[in-house]
C-alpha cells in the first residue's frame, strides 16, 4: 500500500489554512500547516514535504523569498504558490525560483487537486531518476 503524501500548507490566513487542509485531507493526503515561512523553516523535525502550498504575501518572509531560501539551502520539492494579489513580476519571480504553479485566489478545489497531482507526479519522477 502506498503511503499518504505529506502536503505542507503555508498561509498567514487561518481560514485559508483550514479550508485547504480539509480539501487536501479529503484527497487522501497528510497535512502539516504553518502560519509563517519562519515556522515552516524552523520545523526541522517534519522533514521536507512531498509538496508545499504557500501564499505569496505574508508578514516577515514572503512566499517568493521562501522559494529562494529553499533553493539556496538545496531543498528541492514541488511548490504551488497562491496569491490574492497577482502581478506579472511576482509570477515570473516565483516560477523562475522553481514554483510548479502560480494560482490566483480564490482557487477552486479541482484546480488545487490537479496541481497537487502534478506536483506529486513530478516528485516521483525525481525520486526514480
Amino acid at each position: 500500500m502506498k503511503h499518504a503524501s505529506m502536503i505542507a500548507i503555508l498561509d498567514d490566513d487561518e481560514g485559508v489554512r483550514t479550508s485547504l487542509s480539509s480539501l487536501v485531507r479529503s484527497l487522501g493526503h497528510d497535512v502539516c500547516t504553518y502560519a509563517s515561512a519562519a515556522a515552516f523553516l524552523a520545523d526541522a523535525d517534519a522533514g521536507d514535504p512531498d509538496c508545499l502550498i504557500t501564499d505569496v504575501q505574508m508578514p516577515g518572509m514572503s512566499g517568493a523569498q521562501l522559494l529562494e531560501a529553499l533553493a539556496m539551502a538545496g531543498r528541492r520539492f514541488p511548490v504551488i504558490v497562491m496569491t490574492a494579489f497577482p502581478s506579472d513580476a511576482t509570477r515570473q519571480r516565483v516560477l523562475a525560483a522553481g514554483a510548479l504553479a502560480y494560482l490566483i485566489k480564490p482557487v477552486d478545489g479541482p484546480t488545487v487537486a490537479r496541481c497537487i497531482d502534478a506536483a506529486l507526479a513530478r516528485g516521483e519522477r525525481h525520486d526514480h531518476t
